[in-house]
């Protein structure tokens, strides 16, 4: 009975009945000059997601139990689809509309599907990869009403063109445990892995808004991109799961968010922790202040970043939780406690059995005691999130993986037999039970909300004709949240470092965020006696010229080259007048 109840997506969100209240959805793409705002109503949702859903099932002839790549922006038409491909009973491969080439084909063969949906504004992107994927028989279409790809069919006339009537019942056989959504994470580095989110797990992450306060007459704000659950599921699922408005805009944008807040009568926003960081390094302005938001729903936000926030914005109510779209379990901060991300009480305990155990940063794996089990860490002492796999709390892992999906699995942690979900975070509780996020571990780390596995930007970086050897790392920068990306390469015998032409490689193979922000070369890159590369002395000597005798050098948007690094640089990086 519950399987039927919630068979798609569909039986959370439109079992609200979408009735046209007014002003449910608006979309903001606001540039200098001129707003271009689209307003929607939930009814309007409902019958445009049904017109999409027929145009689906009669031209691309979509089934039940079929996924389906969609590579778009910001854009009122993600959620209409999104909508209408949980009618059908497809699954959902939310591609980053930043990736590209290698990444992008990567990212929808994980997923299987065999259909990407896209947009005339993603063409350059889709031109890249339209051979490779005719050549492995996937069909690409564009959601405008005209296409100018030779061989992608524009499907907007045959939306507009089909009955607005609800749809039957096409997902009779979809469960609680089918795949609803692919979230990649990680993700938009070399090889994006593709996590699995159920129809189970998209209702309980929808109804986060809601237990973190999230009302019916609330208007939230979001600029965090729909391909990452937060922005999807927390932000627009959250709205449609209470009935809230959601004012969804293009990108983020500091000098604008506050004007968009108090223009759309915004409540609540969503964050992750750059968002805010941004915000309070932006210029002071004399109405920081007025403004009608009382509820900010996010997470990274790290203490010093919170209490500036506060001060300067006013009195918002912080909700800061914790969790990783693949998790199988998470954390809210319910008491609004500054830095922490929860607490630990008998009630999460009961519905989640997780532990913090000791853990060898330099070797990358957990420390065990003499009988091969992990030792649990003491108040006060931090260590790595584990949370035990159950039926309650499953690991779906990764499509299309399944040796990512083993990695992220701890077996016998504390008795013969059992599994763990690896969160790859260290984290610390105090002597009160809060619980506060640390840092990643391994060959990941966090930069500009995002993260970036090493792993995957050495194997990009690794295809440069002159680079022999690539580690990558991440190294903290005063003022900044996260680590900034660092590599420490070999050259190849005879080849010298061509600046211009990495940053060329970078710009077109990586996202912003992942290309590395400081270039160090060496002659031997230190590795373990286990061939494992060793960054622990890399990270410790960061990008100080004073210290570091290799020759250094330093990504410059400017002059769109990496240029040699000099005390200079260094000194405006740490006094913040230079913005990485």
């Amino acid at each position: 009975m519950l399987g039927v109840l919630v068979a798609a997506v569909a039986g959370l969100l439109l079992l609200l009945l979408l009735h046209g209240r007014w002003f449910p959805f608006l979309w903001a793409d606001l540039g200098a000059f001129v707003a271009l705002d689209e307003v929607y109503t939930f009814s309007d949702m409902e019958r445009r997601s049904n017109r999409a859903a027929r145009a689906f099932a009669l031209r691309l002839g979509l089934q039940p139990g079929q996924t389906v790549a969609v590579f778009l922006p910001n854009v009122p038409a993600y959620v209409w689809t999104w909508l209408a491909l949980a009618k059908l009973g497809c699954a959902m491969a939310c591609l980053n509309c930043n990736v590209r080439g290698r990444a992008l084909l990567h990212a929808r063969s994980a997923a299987r599907a065999d259909i990407v949906l896209s947009c005339s504004e993603l063409q350059a992107a889709v031109e890249e990869v339209l051979p490779d994927l005719k050549q492995e028989g996937v069909r690409v279409f564009y959601l405008n009403s005209t296409s100018p790809t030779p061989g992608v069919e524009a499907l907007l006339p045959a939306i507009e063109a089909a009955s607005d009537e609800p749809m039957p019942q096409y997902h009779t056989n979809t469960t609680t445990a089918s795949k609803a959504i692919y979230i990649y994470t990680s993700g938009t580095t070399g090889l994006p892995k593709a996590a699995v989110v159920t129809e189970m797990k998209v209702m309980m992450v929808a109804n986060l808004a809601r237990i973190c306060g999230l009302r019916e007459n609330d208007i939230v704000y979001t600029t965090l991109p729909l391909y990452h659950s937060a922005g999807l599921l927390i932000g627009v699922g959250g709205c449609l799961e209470v009935g809230a408005t959601c004012v969804l805009r293009a990108k983020f944008s500091a000098s604008q968010f506050w004007d968009d807040c108090r223009r759309y009568n915004v409540t609540v926003i969503q964050y992750v922790g750059e968002l805010m960081r941004y915000l309070c390094n932006s210029p002071r302005r004399a109405n920081d202040r007025e403004h009608g938001v009382r509820l900010a729903i996010g997470n990274g936000l790290r203490a010093t970043v919170w209490k500036e926030f506060l001060q300067r914005f006013g009195p918002i109510s912080i909700s800061e939780f914790y969790g990783a779209t693949e998790g199988n379990a998470g954390f809210i901060n319910y008491t609004g406690k500054i830095g922490a991300v929860g607490r630990v009480n008998v009630f999460l305990k009961a519905f989640a059995s997780f532990e913090l155990i000791k853990y060898n940063v330099e070797e990358d794996e957990p420390v065990r005691n003499e009988h091969g089990f992990c030792i649990r860490v003491r108040p006060g002492e931090t260590g790595l999130l584990v949370i035990k796999i159950t039926k309650s709390t499953p690991f779906h892992g990764y499509a299309g993986d399944s040796q990512k999906t083993e990695k992220k699995i701890l077996r016998d942690v504390f008795v013969k037999g059992d599994a763990f979900f690896n969160s790859g975070d260290l984290l610390m509780m105090d002597q009160e039970k809060f619980l506060y996020f640390q840092d990643r571990v391994g060959d990941t780390f966090r930069w500009k909300g995002e993260n970036v596995a090493t792993t995957e930007v050495e194997a990009t970086l690794a295809m440069v004709d002159f680079i022999q050897e690539v580690n990558v790392y991440g190294v903290p920068v005063p003022g900044c949240e996260g680590k900034c990306g660092m590599a420490a390469v070999r050259l190849k015998p005879g080849q010298s470092f061509d600046g211009e032409s990495l940053y060329t490689f970078t710009r077109d193979t990586l996202p912003i965020y992942a290309a590395p922000r400081f270039v160090r070369i060496q002659n031997v890159l230190e590795i373990t006696g286990t061939f494992k590369q060793c960054k622990g002395n890399l990270v410790k000597e960061g990008f100080d010229p004073n210290i570091i005798t290799d020759p250094l050098f330093f990504r410059d948007e400017k002059k769109k080259s990496y240029v040699p690094m000099n005390p200079n640089i260094y000194a405006n990086i740490l006094d913040g007048s230079l913005n990485l």
